[in-house]
């Protein structure tokens, strides 16, 4: 008789002391009422709040808990990036630790997963405690996504997802430095559903994602997924030839019409050679963006470092 299948959850955190107990237990309480075979992996990305040391007092006495320490805090993607390469359940559920995603909603997923499906996304119905300028600029950010990138990445999915361990295998066989996991998962392909809920507000402690951070992680998917950016400046270079050679065409036909009617200045000249300053000096900004991530992948260094494993320990 084979062994039930294993559910392993992917929780990344940093600095979530207050989340955490409440977390396990509302985790703990979802798999008790499905008799499953499940883990709790928690991955810290360099924790200063002793949320670290809870979580390794936990898995000391809990055969469910899991703890994946990194040795500085290397980011969100890649800690989940951690945790997927030290998962080992059948199925694995990436989710975040401030209980904005319930983790009642698992239940859901894992049955979708049972159906066949391999990829299954949790699609935001509602989002409480956001502003509506996140709200906008989110919605606007998947939609320029999905026409630069060529990946049909859901509309209002976030990383709470589960994915099928041939997924996982996938995915760890990309190895980029800059990542963005929801498009990454979205290009294995695979077949995939989703399930809806409703978003709540952090239960806890402050976001690790204000909107200048959110911006950063948008620029590094929209450059990581597509070229575009590069040939927009093309374009642009283009347009503005077009319009300096009408412009020349002009002064040329009104000097030999109407001499006179040429006035002489520096004002407008000095707005054409500002405006073209600005512009290459954008276009060299873009272009060096593109330059120093094939420097930085050019470098093979590991995604991340791990500290400990508890599971070693337990081992041990």
């Amino acid at each position: 008789m084979s062994s039930p299948k294993k559910i392993t959850i992917v929780v990344p955190f940093l600095n979530e002391k207050d989340n955490l107990p409440v977390l396990l237990e509302r985790v703990a309480g979802v798999f008790a009422a499905r008799q499953e075979n499940w883990e709790l992996l928690l991955v810290d990305d360099g924790s200063t709040d002793g949320s670290a040391e809870w979580a390794v007092d936990q898995a000391k006495s809990n055969r469910h808990v899991r703890v994946v320490r990194l040795s500085r805090n290397f980011g969100h993607q890649l800690a989940i990036t951690a945790g997927l390469d030290r998962s080992d359940g059948d199925a694995v559920v990436v989710m975040d630790a401030d209980l904005q995603d319930p983790p009642e909603t698992i239940g859901a997923m894992v049955d979708k997963w049972r159906e066949g499906f391999e990829v299954v996304y949790a699609v935001r119905r509602s989002r409480a405690g956001e502003t509506w300028m996140k709200k906008f600029l989110a919605a606007g950010f998947y939609r320029v996504f999905r026409r630069l990138a060529k990946v049909n990445i859901p509309m209002d999915a976030g990383d709470f997802r589960l994915v099928d361990r041939c997924v996982v295998d996938a995915l760890r066989e990309m190895r980029e430095l800059h990542r963005f996991m929801r498009g990454l998962t979205c290009w294995v392909g695979f077949r995939q559903a989703s399930v809806e809920y409703d978003r709540a507000a952090r239960f806890a402690g402050e976001t690790k994602y204000p909107v200048w951070k959110s911006a950063r992680l948008a620029f590094d998917a929209i450059t990581s997924f597509s070229a575009s950016p590069l040939r927009w400046i093309a374009v642009l270079g283009v347009g503005i030839c077009l319009v300096a050679a009408l412009w020349v065409l002009y002064v040329l036909v009104q000097a030999l019409v109407n001499p006179g009617s040429m006035q002489k200045g520096w004002a407008s000249t000095i707005a054409v050679m500002v405006f073209l300053g600005g512009v290459q000096l954008v276009s060299i900004g873009l272009l060096g963006q593109y330059v120093s991530r094939i420097f930085e992948e050019g470098k093979r260094r590991p995604l991340y470092l791990v500290r400990t494993d508890t599971k070693a320990d337990k081992a041990s």
